[in-house]
């Protein structure tokens, strides 16, 4: 009786997994220009002066880095730094 509880449980939840394991839809995929212009607007709004939005390799990115997005399908960031 315990094997068909598990059974049911598992069978249950592959439609989770298929969704988990679905790449990232079109639109969540940003150009890093298309994205640095959404977080510089985002940052100007907000009276933020002083600051730089520089694209980087994902492998490149330095642990003192900030990073504030990622574009690319995830190849590039956006590292954020104050002047």
């Amino acid at each position: 009786m315990k094997k068909i509880a598990l059974f049911a449980a598992i069978l249950a939840c592959l439609p989770l997994v298929a969704l988990a394991a679905e790449p990232t839809p079109a639109p969540a995929r940003k150009s890093c220009e298309e994205l640095k212009s959404e977080i510089a607007a985002r940052l100007d709004a907000k009276g933020v002066k002083n600051y730089t939005l520089t694209p980087v390799k994902a492998a490149e990115v330095k642990a003192e880095d900030k990073v504030v997005g990622s574009c690319d399908a995830g190849a590039m960031k956006i590292v954020y730094a104050r002047k």
